[in-house]
């Protein structure tokens, strides 16, 4: 039992390290992409679907181990993870509008989150 619990923490950590790697990556690309039109490439769409779905599966991954080893999670943690998995759902909400400027909203949204996820791993680690 104990093996599995450990790993669903190190499950939890690699998806949490990947979440903000991907966000990272594609919040610099849209940037970039927004510069410089030769970075509008349909693998950027993709990645930017990848880490924003990561913030999902790391807050599903969160909970099953919270109450796999029933734990009080710390509030910061809460915070950060609520705030990121709202804002993946805003950001959804609002492309459509903000169209002409999709590839600022996606780097900026991309570096947000990642700067949530790091935060979260700094001051409210489980």
């Amino acid at each position: 039992m104990i093996n599995v619990l450990a790993s669903f923490r190190g499950t939890h950590e690699v998806i949490e390290w990947l979440m903000v790697v991907l966000n990272a990556a594609a919040g610099i690309w849209s940037l970039q992409a927004h510069r410089n039109k030769l970075f509008r490439v349909s693998m950027l769409s993709w990645l930017t679907a990848i880490a924003q779905i990561m913030v999902l599966v790391h807050l599903f991954s969160g909970v099953a181990l919270a109450s796999s080893e029933n734990i009080e999670v710390p509030k910061f943690h809460l915070l950060y993870w609520s705030a990121a998995a709202l804002s993946v759902g805003v950001i959804y909400g609002y492309r459509n509008q903000l169209e002409n400027r999709r590839y600022l909203l996606y780097g900026f949204t991309g570096l947000f989150l990642m700067g949530l996820g790091i935060r979260s791993m700094i001051l409210g680690p489980i």
